[in-house]
């Protein structure tokens, strides 16, 4: 293979890979947090740098209120306001129970967040990820229109995908001289000296 082949068949490796790992984070963001496993939520400030920052996006799992402790970064909707969505770290479990009342704070922050909050059920959202950057990409995912562009363009990347492994492995075939392409390799051609048209005689003759 050429060395023009050989670095444009790397270019489409790394082109397959770019579209396998976009169309995984299109179905992570349009269908994982509907099943209840993972809630990604956008940082909208600056409270919690170093941990994260504006414009960020931390993924949260549940734990057991029964496990909470101080120092967890939790995801609540704060009990004042316009109720949005905080994660602030926990430095004082007020009062437990089985509805905890927690005392939170942002790690940039001089002083605790002007609230108590109640946690309510049995499992609260800690926060365990965080990806960089991302976050403005939830924030557009939330237009129905662009949710729904998501849920139909990630299959067809994938579909694509398949096309060009599909393609690679032809180009493939047709440089080596063995081809396992279609899982088997390729059969060896039968020698100049054929044993068809042969006559066996009969015994005796």
């Amino acid at each position: 293979m050429s060395a023009v082949t050989a670095h444009g068949r790397g270019v489409l490796e790394g082109a397959l890979r770019a579209l396998t790992a976009l169309s995984l984070l299109l179905l992570l963001l349009a269908i994982g947090p509907r099943t209840g496993l993972y809630r990604p939520v956008t940082v909208l400030s600056d409270s919690m740098v170093p941990m994260f920052s504006r414009g960020d996006l931390v993924i949260s799992t549940t734990v057991p209120l029964s496990r909470l402790r101080v120092g967890h970064v939790v995801s609540f909707r704060i009990p004042v306001g316009d109720h949005r969505v905080e994660s602030h770290r926990v430095i004082e479990i007020v009062s437990g129970g089985s509805e905890p009342m927690v005392l939170t704070k942002g790690d940039a922050n001089e002083g605790p967040d002007p609230w108590n909050a109640q946690l309510t059920g049995d499992r609260t959202w800690v926060v365990t990820y965080t990806v960089p950057e991302l976050g403005w990409v939830i924030l557009q995912m939330r237009n129905p229109q662009l949710r729904l562009l998501a849920l139909l363009l990630a299959p067809a990347l994938l579909v694509l995908r398949l096309l060009l492994r599909i393609w690679l492995c032809r180009a493939a075939c047709a440089c080596a001289p063995a081809c396992t392409c279609a899982g088997r390799a390729a059969t060896p051609r039968s020698s100049d000296h054929s044993d068809e048209g042969e006559i066996v005689g009969a015994p005796g003759q």
